[in-house]
């Protein structure tokens, strides 16, 4: 078992970014910190709830983060990097369509609940369709120079909630350092995710993740940046994709209309109900930007990968 510098568990967590927030820790740059981070309903949902506790959540209380850490040196300016080293082993996870949240929010009105059981190292979306694991971490970031309390919710320049599912194992983030200490969070990881996160969740699954911190001096940053080791999905790319796209002349209605076309390619393929197809796209489904350059329609396409079909 991997001995890591130092611990943050699972109930030293806070809802929101905000720079008078004691630190839960303090370490010296270089020191490793493996982090237990709660799912990010905050311990409300369970492998048995339902639908209908989707549509009880509590909003005050999800999305919890981890810390904050208190990076010795990190000065305002300065730039915090934070690999990613390694997660703990996973349990069971949910994916959930929110009523109001979500790409196509006024389309999709009902709650709706997939839970996993992830303990086998495999998350089965149904018969003969199975999402590869690749866990990551959904919120990660520092505290913003603003005072007063943040909404985790949304990106910020501090990092936040930027659900960026290459951020696995080897990844490599840099965040802009706004107040002394960095005062680093993390939480709301996941099993598996693809690029957009449309329905509004991942597989949303707790679990431990392992970081390194440095500190570098003389390198300023106005919102995050990350290196990734090597190709960002092979673990998709074997047998190629099933892509449909959009256009529109704003980007968020060309991506609605690229997954709303995928929705109807997976409900007539596979059998799968509109509120399930809308869920594995949530999962899987990677949205791109391919054109934004020929006024007055841009074009968004979004990539089945069909290696989760068995």
């Amino acid at each position: 078992m991997t001995h890591y510098d130092h611990t943050i568990h699972r109930h030293q967590h806070h809802f929101g970014w905000d720079n008078a927030l004691p630190p839960a820790l303090e370490i010296d740059p270089g020191k490793t910190v493996e982090f237990e981070v709660p799912d990010s309903s905050g311990g409300q949902l369970s492998l048995h709830a339902t639908a209908d506790d989707v549509g009880k959540l509590d909003f005050d209380h999800v999305n919890p983060v981890c810390g904050p850490v208190y990076v010795k040196g990190a000065q305002p300016g300065d730039v915090l990097e934070v690999e990613v080293l390694d997660f703990g082993p996973l349990s069971w996870g949910w994916t959930g369509i929110i009523p109001g949240f979500g790409l196509l929010a006024d389309e999709f009105k009902e709650p709706y609940l997939k839970t996993w059981d992830l303990s086998k190292g495999k998350a089965e979306f149904a018969p003969g369709i199975e999402v590869p694991i690749k866990p990551f971490p959904g919120t990660i970031g520092v505290a913003l120079p603003e005072p007063g309390l943040h909404s985790v919710v949304p990106p910020r320049k501090n990092g936040g909630n930027m659900d960026i599912r290459h951020l696995s194992r080897g990844a490599r983030l840099f965040l802009p350092v706004w107040v002394e200490g960095a005062l680093f969070s993390v939480g709301d990881t996941h099993a598996a995710q693809g690029d957009g996160e449309v329905c509004g969740t991942a597989i949303e699954a707790g679990m431990s993740i392992a970081l390194r911190f440095q500190v570098h001096k003389g390198r300023s940053l106005a919102e995050p940046q990350y290196i990734i080791p090597g190709p960002p999905q092979p673990e998709s790319d074997e047998r190629g994709y099933y892509v449909t796209t959009g256009f529109a002349p704003d980007l968020m209605e060309a991506a609605r209309k690229a997954i709303r076309f995928q929705i109807e390619h997976l409900t007539s393929e596979y059998g799968l109900t509109d509120a399930q197809a809308y869920a594995l796209c949530s999962v899987a489904v990677d949205l791109r930007i391919s054109e934004v350059v020929d006024a007055p329609n841009w074009l968004v396409s979004a990539f089945l990968p069909q290696a989760i079909f068995k």
